[in-house]
C-alpha cells in the first residue's frame, strides 16, 4: 500500500517527519512531494526527508493562485502515474486534493484551522482534526469521515524535540540579550487582515528602540525580506534584527528565545507546546485551536497596537529543558491509527 505525501508548506515538514517514519515502520511505501515555496525543499533536506521538489508559489493574486493550483495539478500528474498511490495524505495541499480528486484516489487531510476556504473539487474524502474543531463546520461533509485527536498538530513532533546550543554560534547570539523570534503575518495569503501587519511594525518598532533586546525574525519568502529590508532598513542596524541566512531547527530557534511574536498559527503553537511565551498577532479570523491555547493560558492573542505596547512582556526566561514537560507520543499515535483505519476502510470499499 503506496501513500503519497505533499509537503505545500514549511510547517509540513517536521509534522510529516514523524507520520512517514511510524508509518514506515508499520509497513507502508511513503512517497513524497515538496512544493518550492517557504523554504520547503530546503527544510525536507535539513530533515532528511526524500521527495520531489513539483511547483512553486504564485504570489497573492487571486486569479494567480487559481492558476498556479491548477499548474502545479498538472505538475504533479506524471508523478502520481508513476507512482501509483493508492491514497493522498497532506496537511491542506490543494493541489494533490484536486488531483486526486479527479483521479478517484482518496485523499485525507489532516488540519487545525476552520476557516480556511476550500471550494468543492478542493475538498477532501477524509479529515483528521485536532478535538477542538470537533464542533466547527469543516470542509468534509460527511461526519463520519471526520475524526479527531487529543492536543495540537505540534504534539505531534515537539516530544522529539532535543536542544541544540549551536544555535547561538550561528546566530552570534548574545546570552545576555533578550533573544525575541519574530514571524511577520502571511501577506499573501487569502485570510491575510493588514491589522497585522500594523501590530508587526509597531512591535518591531517598540522592540528595535530597547537596548539589550536581539530580534531574529523569520519572513515568509525572499520578497517579503526584501519589502521589509526597503521599509526598515534602520532595523538591521548593529545586528539588531537577525534574519538566519539558511533554514534552521524551528523548534531548537524558539526554545533558545525568551518570547515569540507571530503573525502565523503554526509557530505560535510550536511555542505554546514548548512552553515558550508566546504572543499571536494574526488578525484574521481567530481559530478554535489558538482560542483554546488562549483558555489554557499558553498563548496571547494581541488585538491591538495598545495591546502590543503593554500586555507583551520582554523579559528573559528559564531555559532549562524538561522533556517530561511535553506530551508523550498521544497524538502522534491516534493519527497513526486514524490513517491506519482509513486506509482498511478504503481497502474493504474498494472489494
Amino acid at each position: 500500500m503506496k501513500i503519497w505525501i505533499d509537503l505545500d508548506n514549511t510547517p509540513h515538514v517536521p509534522f510529516f517527519k514523524p507520520i512517514i517514519r511510524e508509518l514506515e515502520i508499520k509497513g507502508y511505501s511513503v512517497v513524497t512531494t515538496a512544493r518550492d515555496a517557504f523554504q520547503v525543499c530546503e527544510l525536507a533536506t535539513l530533515y532528511g526527508l526524500s521527495h520531489k521538489k513539483v511547483g512553486k508559489h504564485y504570489g497573492k493574486n487571486p486569479i494567480f493562485k487559481v492558476l498556479g493550483l491548477c499548474w502545479r495539478s498538472l505538475q504533479l500528474l506524471p508523478f502520481i502515474i508513476r507512482e501509483k498511490p493508492a491514497i493522498g495524505l497532506s496537511h491542506g495541499s490543494r493541489s494533490q486534493i484536486l488531483l486526486c480528486n479527479l483521479l478517484r484516489i482518496p485523499t485525507v487531510m489532516i488540519m487545525d484551522y476552520e476557516h480556511a476556504q476550500t471550494p468543492l473539487l478542493l475538498q477532501p474524502r477524509w479529515e483528521i482534526i485536532p478535538e477542538a474543531l470537533a464542533d466547527e463546520s469543516l470542509q468534509c461533509k460527511t461526519k463520519d469521515r471526520i475524526l479527531s485527536y487529543e492536543g495540537i498538530k505540534e504534539d505531534v513532533y515537539a516530544p522529539e524535540f532535543k536542544p541544540d546550543s549551536s544555535i547561538a554560534a550561528l546566530l552570534n547570539l548574545n546570552a545576555d540579550n533578550i533573544i525575541v523570534t519574530v514571524r511577520p503575518p502571511a501577506n499573501e495569503a487569502h485570510y491575510h487582515n493588514p491589522e497585522s501587519d500594523e501590530l508587526f511594525t509597531a512591535f518591531m518598532q517598540r522592540v528595535c528602540a530597547i537596548s539589550a533586546i536581539t530580534v531574529i525574525l523569520l519572513p515568509r519568502n525572499k520578497l517579503q525580506e526584501t519589502q521589509i529590508r526597503k521599509n526598515w532598513p534602520q532595523w538591521f542596524k548593529d545586528d539588531k534584527v537577525i534574519i538566519p541566512k539558511q533554514a534552521v531547527n524551528g523548534l531548537n530557534l524558539l526554545w533558545h528565545s525568551d518570547l515569540v511574536v507571530s503573525g502565523g498559527g503554526t509557530m505560535n503553537r510550536e511555542a505554546a507546546a514548548l512552553g515558550v511565551p508566546v504572543y499571536s498577532i494574526f488578525r484574521g479570523k481567530s481559530g478554535a485551536v489558538d482560542r483554546q491555547l488562549q483558555k489554557e493560558g499558553r498563548l496571547v492573542l494581541i488585538e491591538n497596537i495598545n495591546e502590543v505596547n503593554n500586555k507583551i512582556l520582554l523579559q528573559h526566561r528559564s531555559k532549562e529543558f524538561n522533556p517530561t514537560d511535553l506530551k508523550l507520543g498521544k497524538t502522534l499515535n491516534s493519527i497513526i491509527s486514524h490513517i491506519d483505519g482509513i486506509i482498511m476502510k478504503e481497502r474493504c470499499s474498494s472489494y
